[in-house]
């Protein structure tokens, strides 16, 4: 992970089933080299129970843990009390995305994480009012996001990832 390459964020907006998680798992590996390391965002719309209740990390975050860290022998994750309702201030670096919205806000504040952990490339599947570079999929309109059209799934993998890899920085480092 290189710190002095751009931090990319693309955006892929469509409706439910229309084959986002498909293009987010085929661009992937293809962004992917020695010097790029990629993450990913995805937008649910709804709460979800991630984590097993009755677990030693669950018991911490119900005790009121704000972030809880489990490492495993594979995988390490957090859970953090902030998200949608309740984001985290996000830094100034990322003002483009600082909106009145919570949503967005929790958004700039994830991205900047991602940002300081050292990755290159992001994507982020859903928050299709960011106003971040968008791939469009399915029969979303370009007037139904909020950022820049880069490209349709029809418009084929080379192309996306190309559009992908030529982003500017997101970061405002004016």
């Amino acid at each position: 992970m290189t710190s002095h390459s751009p931090f990319r964020v693309v955006c892929l907006a469509g409706p439910s089933d229309s084959g986002k998680t498909t293009l987010v798992e085929e661009l992937i590996p293809r962004l992917i080299d020695d010097d790029t390391s990629v993450g990913t965002v995805k937008s649910i719309h709804h709460d979800i129970e991630i984590d097993t209740p009755g677990t030693d990390t669950h018991r911490h975050r119900t005790a009121g843990a704000e972030t809880v860290v489990g490492i495993t022998p594979e995988l390490t994750f957090d859970i953090s009390s902030q998200g949608k309702r309740n984001p985290p201030e996000p830094p100034a670096s990322f003002a483009s995305l600082l909106e009145d919205d919570p949503e967005q806000q929790a958004l700039a504040a994830t991205l900047a994480r991602l940002e300081r952990r050292g990755y290159d490339i992001v994507l982020v599947e859903g928050f299709t009012e960011a106003p971040l570079p968008t791939i469009l999929v399915g029969d979303r309109s370009p007037d139904a996001v909020g950022g820049p059209v880069i490209g349709r799934r029809e418009d084929g993998l080379e192309a996306l990832i190309t559009s992908v890899q030529a982003l500017e920085d997101v970061r405002d480092t004016s």
